[in-house]
């Protein structure tokens, strides 16, 4: 009877180690991948005042969409913010570069610029390894979030406190089709 409740009682150790760790894994996973996007974001941040110096002489009307990029840039470089506002600036970013893609559209001298053209061809480069990032980080922080919510791992999940992650989303004015007219109508 006495090794009967042992096995048991080890078995059930076991399983708990093993949920605890797996829970572990998953943490880390996030975090790495998180720091992943973030080196890719960073480096979207360094062309930013490469792209803006090189786009601003032409786009006099756009100097608005200009200066918040430059602003949001400023932003995100801070220290110490969080993951949530990391990913929030990020899609306001994402916007304002967006506006003024669409923007260059309107000048013919500037698209044939071949500064401009090699800062937009990274820029596009760089989009398209953030967006694989942010797809990377979005399955681990839904493998996470449902390791926190699923029974029986979200018993360990709040005896380690660990919380719920956000994943990257795209903001309703992201959804929407950029309006055009209004960018040269200013």
């Amino acid at each position: 009877m006495m090794s009967v409740l042992l096995i048991v009682l080890g078995v059930v150790v076991l399983i708990a180690i093993l949920m605890y760790n797996s829970l572990i894994g998953k943490k880390n996973q996030v975090d790495n991948i998180f720091a992943g996007v973030d080196a890719v974001l960073k480096k979207r941040f360094d062309l930013i005042p490469n792209l803006v110096a090189s786009v601003s002489q032409y786009m006099e009307h756009e100097k608005s969409t200009l200066e918040k990029v430059t602003e949001l840039r400023a932003q995100a470089m801070k220290p110490g913010i969080s993951e949530d506002q990391k990913i929030a600036l990020d899609a306001k970013l994402s916007a304002a570069l967006g506006s003024i893609t669409v923007a260059m559209e309107a000048y013919p001298d500037l698209k044939a610029n071949e500064n401009v053209m090699h800062l937009m061809r990274s820029l596009n480069e760089i989009e398209e390894q953030i967006s694989a990032a942010r797809r990377a980080y979005n399955q681990a922080v839904t493998d996470l979030n449902n390791a926190i919510e699923m029974f029986p791992t979200n018993l360990i999940a709040g005896w380690m406190n660990l919380q719920r992650r956000a994943v990257f989303e795209i903001t309703a004015t992201e959804r929407q089709n950029v309006d055009v007219n209004a960018l040269f109508n200013r």
